[in-house]
């Protein structure tokens, strides 16, 4: 078995570049990533066995004993980044349906269920989507959790001790972050307690969803003193609604100033920004790019559940996400809901959100095509607080690999295969014929 990683005829498109690279790791760290000046061949690698990923296919030992491989033009990308699923929800669809596919019935539905499913379902669930992300390419991932509280302490804390034992089991192959959804219901009191002895446990985030509360306001500064008191970020679902009205990212910027937060707030979804006029939602944006909010685009579950009640011209539900980038304001694509009452379809696949945000967004240009890829990659990696993250001398070797020459053979999924390498050894492979079957 080889003892390091030696790869020639490397794409790296997300640095905007369309030259060649050559790359070396040793001991799961990048220690030479040098430009080429012309197409390598087999006589210029310096080893013996020189290997194709094609070639290897699904055979990662023939990849891991190889001296030097041969991407032939094709894509590196690091490692994906999912800032936003929703492991424990994945794949419920069959015990929680959702007639009307609306937004609504979804949480009302699954309300009523969460309490029926054991332990060991919601373990099952988590490690399928999980590694079926990883599959992909996505190496981390931020998991938002349900927390019902008021439905008794046992039934809430059977999610966290899922989710603690999916990381557990995983973490020699991926990273995986926790986001407790802090409960709107029941006594407040009770649920804070409960919400301190989960981030004992090992819990990483505080989220929650506060422009459903009656109050938004109110649960917006609790989720507040509670991050502040144990040092977490927050990562806040925020205003998904069609309703122009529903405007709690303000009240969400003005305590990330005044906790002194900036940087360490991330809101996600933000559908009512694209239901406003122009001046308001301008305003908006100039309050979230004065606080240093993070946000998060999620485009597939976006366009499936917003805009129900419209008639003739359908809103297409996502938020500005070009304007948000033409603020400047951090923005990341991520797949929230994988079959689920939320989101009857999904995989985990951030290569395929990539590209159904450029269909949202009408993002084709090669430009965006770049903006594209490090919306899946550098940007969530810096609202998770990845440390050493890319394809850079002296960072760890998380990546992933595929045949796609350019970003837009990648993003038309006519090149599917892909190679997974993370925590120091190749992961899985994923090939056009799996994907189709």
């Amino acid at each position: 078995m080889s003892t390091g990683l030696h790869f020639i005829n490397v794409h790296l498109p997300h640095r905007e570049d369309s030259r060649l690279y050559e790359l070396k790791a040793e001991g799961g760290k990048w220690v030479s990533i040098r430009r080429q000046d012309r197409f390598l061949d087999a006589g210029d690698s310096g080893g013996s066995r020189l290997i194709a990923p094609q070639q290897a296919g699904s055979d990662l030992k023939r990849l891991a004993d190889a001296d030097c491989i041969d991407l032939r033009g094709g894509i590196m990308l690091p490692g994906l980044v999912d800032c936003h699923m929703h492991l424990d929800k994945a794949f419920s669809l069959v015990q929680v349906p959702n007639r009307s596919g609306t937004l609504q019935e979804a949480i009302h539905n699954y309300s009523q269920t969460v309490q029926s499913f054991s332990k060991e379902q919601l373990t099952e669930r988590m490690l399928t989507a999980a590694r079926m992300a990883l599959s992909y390419g996505t190496t981390t991932i931020r998991s938002h959790l349900d927390f019902p509280v008021h439905l008794g302490r046992e039934v809430a804390f059977r999610t966290i001790e899922a989710a603690l034992e999916v990381r557990e089991k995983l973490k020699g192959s991926m990273v995986i972050q926790y986001a407790l959804m802090v409960p709107l219901r029941g006594n407040h009191e009770v649920a804070d307690e409960a919400v301190e002895e989960a981030l004992r446990m090992g819990i990483d985030v505080l989220g929650g969803a506060p422009h459903l509360a009656d109050d938004p306001e109110r649960e917006i500064g609790r989720v507040f003193r509670l991050a502040e008191r144990f040092g977490v970020p927050v990562d806040l679902h925020a205003d998904e609604s069609d309703d122009p009205e529903k405007r709690t990212v303000l009240s969400i910027a003005e305590h990330t100033i005044c906790c002194g937060y900036q940087g360490r707030v991330t809101a996600d979804h933000l559908c009512s920004l694209s239901a406003m006029t122009e001046k308001d939602a301008q305003h908006v944006m100039g309050k979230m790019k004065e606080a240093g909010l993070n946000a998060v685009t999620l485009p597939a579950v976006n366009l499936y559940l917003q805009g129900r009640e419209d008639r003739g011209l359908v809103r297409r539900g996502t938020t500005r996400i070009r304007e948000l980038l033409a603020e400047g304001i951090p923005l990341a694509a991520a797949s929230d809901n994988i079959q689920d009452p939320f989101h009857p379809f999904g995989r985990g696949d951030l290569i395929q959100i990539a590209q159904i945000t450029s269909y949202a967004a009408h993002m084709g240009s090669e430009r965006d095509l770049v903006q594209l890829l490090r919306m899946i990659t550098d940007i969530p990696a810096g609202i998770t607080g990845c440390e050493g993250y890319g394809i850079e001398e002296g960072y760890a070797c998380n990546f992933v690999v595929t045949d796609a020459a350019d970003a837009t053979q990648l993003l038309s999924g006519t090149k599917m295969s892909r190679w997974v390498y993370a925590c120091g050894g190749w992961q899985s492979a994923l090939h056009a014929s799996q994907a189709y079957a």
